[in-house]
């Protein structure tokens, strides 16, 4: 089992950055990957970045390439973040954190909410 807790959300203006962090907590040893997923109000929930247990691979959705950077703690072993820059009002969403292991698990969620 393992439990996940976001932070970081919050109201930014257009052009913008925040930083998401997610803690892992539980069988993080058993993580294979983790990453960060989106759902605005209307539309389904959309992967923005992932990255793997060792760091060595990320990828990115085309939307949010050269603007959001994932990475994960390495001493920590138990954090992710993604760094979002130049925001978008169109980045405006519930940002998730999802752990994969022999099933996946999920955070509850942080608001993003970009202004024009």
């Amino acid at each position: 089992q393992v439990q996940l807790v976001e932070s970081g959300g919050g109201l930014v203006q257009a052009g913008g950055s925040l930083r998401l962090s997610c803690a892992a907590s539980g069988s993080i040893s058993s993580i294979s990957a983790m990453g960060w997923y989106r759902q605005a109000p209307g539309k389904q929930r959309e992967l923005v970045a992932t990255i793997t247990s060792d760091g060595g691979h990320t990828n990115y959705a085309d939307s949010v390439k050269g603007r959001f950077t994932i990475s994960r703690d390495n001493a920590a072993k138990n954090m992710v973040y993604l760094q979002m820059n130049s925001l978008k009002p169109e980045d405006t969403a519930v940002y998730y954190c999802k752990a994969a292991l022999y099933k996946n698990y999920w955070g509850q969620g942080t608001q993003v909410t970009v202004s024009s």
